[in-house]
């Protein structure tokens, strides 16, 4: 097995991990190296997919270690736009404390929470 082949397994178990929100496992790979803005042929990143599946704490500790809140992915949704589209009121409000935009993302954050009728910050939890 090659180089690039074993990134990408690690990089699969990272994705994973973050969809799962298994914090202290995928912190492992970040502090062994793993970037941490990494993304997936999709273009989300690790706290995209930590954000759009709920776990806050997946999603605060990837911003203490320099997780980027305003990446977007391939088709232009921020992690923020995610955590309100699913109704995740502390992703939502870990994301907005560390600076995400509101307006950023085609929808953005905002359009999403006034389709809905939600107000930022106030969604149900996973």
């Amino acid at each position: 097995m090659g180089e690039d082949e074993d990134f990408r397994q690690i990089a699969d178990a990272a994705f994973d991990l973050a969809r799962q929100g298994e914090t202290a496992r995928l912190l492992a790979f970040v502090e062994a190296g793993l970037p941490v803005d990494l993304v997936n042929g999709s273009g989300d990143s690790l706290l995209m997919l930590a954000a759009y599946h709920g776990h806050a704490d997946t999603v605060r500790a990837l911003i203490g270690r320099g997780a980027d809140v305003e990446r977007r992915n391939d088709r232009d949704q921020s992690p923020l736009a995610g955590a309100v589209f699913k109704d995740y009121g502390e992703v939502v409000t870990v994301l907005l404390a560390a600076g995400a935009d509101a307006d950023a993302g085609t929808p953005s954050a905002r359009q999403i929470a006034a389709m809905f009728d939600r107000r930022l910050g106030e969604a149900r939890e996973p």
